[in-house]
């Protein structure tokens, strides 16, 4: 040990400080030498603590020049003017605060002999975890060779954050983002919508895994039910999950709600309110955040060990700091972001203000070089290093998948889509009892025609409630809050999951199914695929069918929203019956990575797919389905169960006049997009294939669910342009009506298809229509004579 490193763990060291209640902390585990893992005496814990002093410093040093430099200089000398970034940019006082928590992660898996994950919930402050990376060593590939423990590495580093360099593809150039992403060794989420770690982090971890969760106290207020933990964590089939609030308080214009309400005592109250058992730390010093995650874990084990009942009142680290603290201008509004008074490239006093932070915190690299040494107890220990984390390296074998029981054709004139994926996702569950279920559910599940799923796996509570289906180790997350319920399947990667909601309220769950969308898609170009199974969405009660409802029941966003990120990851996927369901519920769970909305009826419609019929359908994307499109007049594309019905009425309008019509069946229409890079080209459909299914040059009318210009836009290969392509579709109207109600509403009836074969066709509507229809058709005259069966059934009527 050299002179820089002192012994005495209990001086501190640079900023960083342990007051007496930390010390007081530490020395009573010191007496509980059990927990002390792998040390023989407590000497080598007390290196470990000095160590972690010196790399926080480091640490902070490194983060601050991430903000304002372009290089550094190793030996701590003042940098010129035109060392610094004409720009710089950078959440800098929220990553120097957790530059910190996250050396005491470290320095709490040392101590312990466990490697924990981690996320980061505000992951606007990665800088923090890419200059610990650097310094430590511990780099994902594409970082290793150009960020190390040296000045031209860290110079690399400091240049490359906020470059905005970027390759000739359009891609980013440099293995550093402004966010958590795949090339931050050991980051499993981006972080980059507020709130929803929070939401997420209690389903993460596997019984015998453990994670600490650094969170936000701006996404306290940004995202509620993050304060549901206790309800939904069990030790039967989860791990240790231990959140810490780095609790700072500033935002840009004005202090958090916590601040406003009474800071770290309010919230404690307030979380004691909500089961949890809070703790509250020094958040400037890193053992404390050690001492901490440890604490909170004893805690935990203790409570399994006494199997008292639920729910179980769950350790919450509160650790109070000021923003940005250790560099000039901390606790100030400026330190959210750029925390000097001016530009250290052009102005000399904020120059001066950066060299006195950093003398501050810079540490010799003698010193830097044995504390990193002493951390490095990762073999010693017989343990992974923390970017090989066992959430960070999640590869889940696909589920078995049992021969569905197909809805025979011949048997039954109609059913539920929704009763066949029910019945199908329990026989998953049963045939794969090592995969944790989760079911993210923000409504009801019998009323959405899943009942064999909730008597099954019922609903997480606390106290069952007799003759109901509930219970403690219940595998449904049920609350009436979609951010919530599907965070319970997104974070819960290390099992199977399923989701279903109202199409409408899909859309609240959005912003966490892009987070995980994105990260995921570029892991893909990363070469790095995720190794979670695939996450279905069902979204029903959907827009059509939901006509009895207000117009905010009616709202095809969802899809539409899905289908404009890349369709090798996010599918978007409509079934037009039970059996066409089933496949596609088989398709998303025979991949890894990908989220699916199924977009899927849950009234009654008819069988028209045999199981073989609807296995081929997902494979390719779509079918030809009735008629034969290579001699057709007119083909009728249909997207969406609804849809499908007017299509085959319309159809046999046209067949009765003598207007040779086919329909072709759209389930997957990302599949047939003009696709965006190489890897959404390899999922797309080869245009060979295309043009089988839809041959060049004949008159074409798509009938969507989702709103026309979209899906024009989305099929432009399929387009011939006005005056061969009409698309029909959710015009945004609606109401209180019933099915046909919204079908007429918004133009979408067979006898609106009609019409637009004739204009493409160039013939007299009349030759095709009664006058009667047409008044209705252009809202002249009684929508009701366009009504037919809306289940899709002939008309017993004689047709005009």
């Amino acid at each position: 040990m050299t002179k820089n490193m002192s012994n005495d763990w209990r001086t501190g060291f640079g900023v960083i400080e342990h007051s007496a209640a930390t010390i007081a902390r530490t020395d009573k585990f010191f007496a509980k030498r059990q927990y002390w893992q792998g040390f023989t005496d407590s000497a080598q814990a007390e290196t470990l603590i000095v160590a972690a002093d010196r790399l926080a410093n480091a640490a902070m040093w490194l983060t601050a020049h991430m903000t304002y430099a372009s290089r550094v200089d190793i030996h701590g000398a003042n940098l010129p003017a035109d060392a610094f970034k004409r720009n710089p940019e950078g959440h800098t006082g929220g990553a120097l605060n957790v530059a910190i928590g996250f050396v005491g992660y470290l320095l709490a898996n040392a101590l312990s002999g466990h490697t924990r994950a981690w996320t980061l919930g505000q992951g606007h402050c990665v800088a923090a975890i890419e200059a610990i990376n650097t310094l430590t060593g511990d780099l994902s590939p594409a970082q290793i060779g150009r960020y190390e423990r040296s000045e031209t590495g860290f110079s690399h580093l400091v240049s490359d954050f906020y470059s905005y360099a970027m390759s000739a593809d359009g891609r980013p150039a440099v293995p550093l983002g402004s966010h958590v992403g795949p090339n931050t060794a050991g980051g499993i989420s981006e972080g980059g919508y507020l709130g929803f770690s929070e939401l997420q982090y209690v389903h993460m971890p596997l019984p015998g895994e453990r994670l600490v969760a650094f969170l936000s106290d701006g996404a306290f207020e940004e995202q509620r039910g993050s304060d549901w933990s206790p309800r939904w964590w069990r030790a039967e089939d989860s791990g240790l999950a231990v959140p810490i609030m780095v609790l700072n308080g500033r935002r840009i214009e004005q202090r958090t709600e916590i601040g406003q309400e009474g800071g770290a005592e309010w919230l404690e109250a307030h979380l004691r309110l909500a089961g949890y058992d809070p703790i509250l730390i020094d958040g400037h010093d890193p053992l404390a955040y050690a001492m901490a995650i440890l604490e909170a874990e004893e805690w935990l084990s203790r409570f399994i060990k006494s199997k008292q009942a639920y729910p179980a009142p769950l350790p919450y680290i509160i650790a109070r700091c000021t923003k940005g603290f250790g560099f000039p201008g901390a606790g100030t509004n400026r330190s959210h972001n750029l925390p000097l008074s001016g530009n250290p490239s052009d102005n000399a006093a904020a120059r001066a203000e950066f060299h006195e932070g950093a003398r501050k915190l810079f540490v010799p690299a003698d010193t830097l070089e044995t504390a990193v040494n002493a951390l490095a107890v990762h073999d010693q220990q017989s343990r992974p290093r923390e970017s090989q984390n066992s959430l960070a390296r999640r590869n889940v074998e696909l589920p078995s998948l049992p021969v569905p029981n197909w809805t025979d054709v011949n048997s039954q004139r109609e059913r539920c889509a929704m009763d066949a994926i029910d019945e199908y996702f329990v026989d998953i569950v049963r045939a794969n009892p090592k995969l944790r279920p989760r079911i993210g559910n923000p409504d009801e599940l019998r009323s959405n025609h899943m009942p064999r799923a909730l008597e099954l796996l019922h609903h997480r509570v606390n106290i069952p409630e007799n003759g109901t289906p509930e219970a403690v180790g219940g595998a449904i997350i049920t609350a009436l809050n979609e951010e919530a319920v599907i965070s319970a399947a997104l974070g819960n990667k290390g099992g199977i999951n399923i989701a279903v909601s109202y199409e409408a309220f899909g859309m609240k769950m959005l912003g966490a199914l892009r987070q995980e969308i994105i990260f995921s898609r570029r892991q893909h170009e990363l070469l790095q695929p995720p190794g979670w199974i695939s996450v279905p969405l069902i979204a029903t009660s959907h827009t059509w069918e939901n006509a009895k409802n207000e117009q905010s029941h009616q709202d095809p966003t969802l899809p539409e929203a899905l289908l404009g990120e890349m369709s090798d990851i996010s599918r978007v996927i409509f079934p037009v019956d039970p059996n066409s369901a089933v496949a596609a519920l088989r398709a998303v769970y025979r991949t890894h990575g990908q989220i699916a909305c199924l977009v899927t009826a849950k009234r009654d419609v008819p069988i028209l797919f045999s199981g073989e019929q609807a296995e081929f359908a997902m494979a390719k994307g779509a079918i030809q389905f009735e008629g034969d499109a290579t001699n057709a007049q007119v083909q009728l594309v249909a997207i969406g169960a609804y849809q499908l019905q007017q299509a085959r009425q319309a159809r046999e309008r046209l067949d009765q006049r003598g207007i040779n019509c086919s329909i072709t069946v759209i389930l997957e229409p990302g599949r047939f997009r003009e696709a965006r890079d190489e890897i959404e080209w390899k999922y797309a459909v080869l245009d060979k294939d295309l043009h089988v299914l839809f041959p060049t040059n004949l008159p074409r009318i798509i009938i969507s669910h989702t709103r026309p210009e979209p899906t024009l836009g989305l099929l432009r290969r399929l387009d011939g342009g006005p005056s061969q392509t009409k698309a029909l579709g959710y015009l945004s109207r609606g109401g209180t009506l019933d099915v046909f109600g919204m079908l007429f509403a918004n133009r979408c009836t067979w006898a609106h298809a009609v019409a637009s074969a004739a204009g493409l066709l160039k013939i007299d509507r009349g030759s095709l229509l009664s006058q009667e229809e047409l008044d209705a058709v252009d809202e002249q005259g009684d929508p009701q004579i366009l009504r037919r069966d809306t289940s899709g059934s002939k008309n017993e009527e004689k047709i005009p």
